[in-house]
């Protein structure tokens, strides 16, 4: 990584220290308060051997020293826990907001944006590259700041009792960041090669697991077994070099603060033997003086120490901030609602599109122009060949991708309608069922309970009641990870009754009955076939032998609406519709 692009991202990782200020400010205010109480400390401490041995006082005489030193060990373990809490606090605080930025940027970019880097990329930056940023700003940060005031504290402390002593200490301190730098230097590009390898690691394992069945289909499962271990023993390797780095910062570290300590106790045995005679202002070097410098030197290093230590956290930061920054950075910005209007609640709603160009999210087109007229109530069938903007057209309609031109919902442009407000509006079923939550029961009512009657018709209606006696606990039974448990017909029964649960005006459908077995699909088409007839119905299909007592047919072709009209008045007519209709009788005979 460039040096420019590492203090870029230095920048950027201290600018979201805002999120947790309060908390490193405490952090940082009880680290300094600690380091006060250990200069008090080692006074008491020099204090109390000069009284016993020096000047042989009596230890009853020495009653309040002992109880201020008992209370300087219990402080410090008050202010150690305090810091260490406040850190984790700050540190906690920032993850989270981190988490929502990005969260929230997902969430107003939409699914069109996000399929376009597999899942396990997405959890790989959401989870361990935020989650390698709490000793960063937990620890590091605070220490950055500690690192310069309590050494400070300390060479005011022993200057004015030895010069000498002092001198050492500020001699010899930076030794120790500058060799910290040219390792976590070499630590900082090893970090972030190694997020590069556990996202790509992330993504490919993930799809791999979701394909698994084709790969065992075509002969593919042991090429990609090695691949994947080529690619973890690859990832294992550059973990192992962030280890030695890290390792070899510590080893530097301890040797330098080492060293330094030791010149320090050899400056004093030989003052103390009578061969140095310079450092105390000309007034013999005492036994209190040598104390409080020997007490007081290994903590004047153990900052910097610590520092040290934690710099790792630091290379590791920089590692996942490299990812993160980026996506902030080149993501594009999505579009907010330009007005606050809001169309009446309760009017049957109405759907124009005038000269409407659909745009991806860094302004690319993607189809159009488009012109329609969806009437209030009317049911509308779409279809097409694969690629020819269906789906695309479904996201517009769902609020998930901006557009030019005009699409006006009851007479109020579309973009000027608050998301959250517009999406309630929608009731949605897609090709792959989603059930995110506990419960069958939870999945279905979406926190909206209605009464339980309606809740069993609708069952019924969508043929989940087939199958519910079968489940141990009927409509509380627990579904697991997408719909573990569950076979896909199944799955796509609870959708749909999801989808018809929700009061909504607009009803939008994605191939509801692809991939569904025959019952399934009878199921869900009878379903469909009832509840559409009640709200504005949008559904793509391919499946023509179903759709031809529908309101209109649309047929979408290279991104345009080419033919619109009745079903029985597109098979007259020559175009794509009909010639879609001969090549599905064709696949029937």
């Amino acid at each position: 990584m460039k040096k420019t692009r590492q203090q870029e991202l230095n920048r950027w990782l201290r600018q979201q220290r805002a999120f947790g200020g309060r908390w490193l400010r405490l952090a940082m205010l009880a680290g300094l308060a600690n380091a006060l109480v250990i200069i008090a400390q080692a006074w008491l401490l020099a204090f109390l051997l000069q009284a016993l041995i020096i000047e042989q006082q009596l230890r009853t005489r020495l009653l309040l020293p002992f109880t201020l030193l008992l209370l300087c060990f219990v402080l410090r373990a008050g202010l150690n826990y305090a810091r260490e809490s406040a850190g984790f606090r700050a540190g906690q605080a920032i993850r989270q907001a981190l988490r929502q930025q990005i969260l929230d940027r997902l969430s107003s970019l939409g699914p069109a944006w996000i399929r376009g880097k597999p899942a396990g990329s997405w959890a790989t930056l959401l989870l361990e590259q935020i989650e390698e940023m709490q000793d960063y700003y937990a620890r590091y940060l605070p220490q950055m700041t500690l690192a310069a005031l309590i050494p400070l504290c300390i060479l005011l402390t022993i200057f004015p009792l030895n010069w000498a002593a002092g001198l050492i200490l500020l001699v010899t301190a930076p030794l120790i960041p500058l060799f910290m730098a040219l390792v976590g230097m070499g630590a900082a590009d090893a970090n972030r090669r190694n997020f590069v390898a556990l996202t790509r690691l992330s993504g490919d394992f993930l799809d791999r697991i979701r394909g698994r069945e084709t790969l065992r289909l075509f002969h593919r499962a042991d090429a990609e077994t090695r691949a994947i271990a080529d690619s973890t023993a690859d990832f294992r390797q550059r973990t192992m070099d962030v280890l030695r780095l890290a390792f070899l910062s510590s080893a530097v570290l301890e040797f330098f603060a080492s060293l330094a300590i030791a010149i320090v106790a050899v400056y004093f045995g030989f003052s103390y033997l009578g061969e140095l005679h310079f450092g105390a202002y000309g007034q013999g070097v005492t036994l209190f003086a040598g104390f409080v410098a020997l007490i007081l030197a290994p903590e004047f290093f153990q900052p910097l120490r610590d520092l040290g230590t934690f710099y790792h956290a630091k290379a590791q930061a920089i590692g996942g901030a490299d990812a993160l920054e980026r996506f902030m950075r080149e993501s594009p910005e999505p579009e907010q609602p330009t007005g606050s209007v809001v169309p009446e609640a309760d009017a049957p709603l109405t759907l124009v599109a005038q000269d409407l160009i659909v745009l991806s999210a860094d302004k690319q087109k993607l189809c159009g122009p488009l012109n329609f007229t969806l009437a209030a109530g009317q049911r509308v069938a779409l279809t097409g060949e694969s690629g020819a903007g269906k789906t695309v057209l479904m996201n517009v309609l769902l609020g998930f991708l901006p557009y030019d031109g005009s699409l006006r919902a009851n007479g109020v442009e579309l973009r000027e309608i608050s998301r959250t407000h517009w999406q309630q509006q929608i009731a949605w079923l897609g090709q792959n069922p989603q059930l995110p939550a506990d419960t069958l029961y939870d999945n279905i009512v979406m926190g909206n309970a209605q009464p339980d009657a309606e809740l069993d018709e609708l069952l019924a209606d969508c043929g989940v009641d087939e199958f519910l006696p079968r489940l141990a606990e009927g409509v509380a039974t627990r579904v697991g990870d997408e719909g573990a448990g569950l076979s896909v017909g199944q799955a796509q029964r609870i959708a749909l009754a999801r989808a018809l649960y929700k009061p909504a005006r607009l009803l939008l459908l994605d191939e509801p009955a692809a991939s569904l077995d025959s019952r399934s699909e009878q199921h869900v088409m009878r379903a469909l076939d009832k509840a559409s007839r009640q709200q504005t119905t949008l559904m793509i299909t391919h499946q023509l032998d179903q759709i031809a007592h529908w309101d209109a047919i649309w047929v979408m072709q290279e991104g345009r609406l080419v033919q619109q009209g009745s079903g029985q008045q597109l098979a007259r007519e020559a175009g794509p519709f009909s010639r879609m209709v001969s090549c599905r009788q064709q696949e029937i005979r």
